[in-house]
């Protein structure tokens, strides 16, 4: 399989519902959780894409373009967006929906650098199954 195909069956996608207990005293979702189900939904991911053991490295840069309200539904997009030797860095985004509405748009943007590993914890080279 080449790397073109293999990056669009790894495209990862989750739902979730915003509800109270995830959000601040503003009634937006916390960063914090925005953040962590992003490096997760980036760590499935890379994990789709290499079928290896995948450690987070880095988050390059989240921007938070928009507050995500409670009683909203959110999808997290993974791709990755560049594949190294040992590394593969994932694009993740965040969408909002209203629930009642088909309004949707784009809130979070986040970039993460996940490094292959062996049973030694030590990096490994990235090999694309076929």
């Amino acid at each position: 399989m080449i790397p073109e195909d293999r990056i669009k069956q790894s495209e990862t996608r989750i739902f979730k519902a915003v509800f109270p207990n995830t959000t601040n005293h503003y009634d937006t979702l916390f960063g914090g959780t925005a953040m962590q189900l992003m490096d997760e939904v980036a760590f499935i991911t890379a994990t789709r894409f290499s079928r290896q053991r995948m450690v987070t490295v880095s988050n390059d840069r989240v921007d938070f373009k928009k507050p995500v309200p409670s009683g909203t539904i959110i999808e997290l997009v993974g791709r990755v967006i560049n594949i190294g030797n040992t590394s593969l860095r994932v694009r993740v985004d965040l969408f909002i929906e209203q629930m009642y509405s088909d309004k949707r748009e784009k809130a979070v943007t986040g970039e993460f650098t996940l490094v292959a590993i062996d049973e030694n914890k030590r990096p490994v080279k990235i090999v694309i199954p076929s």
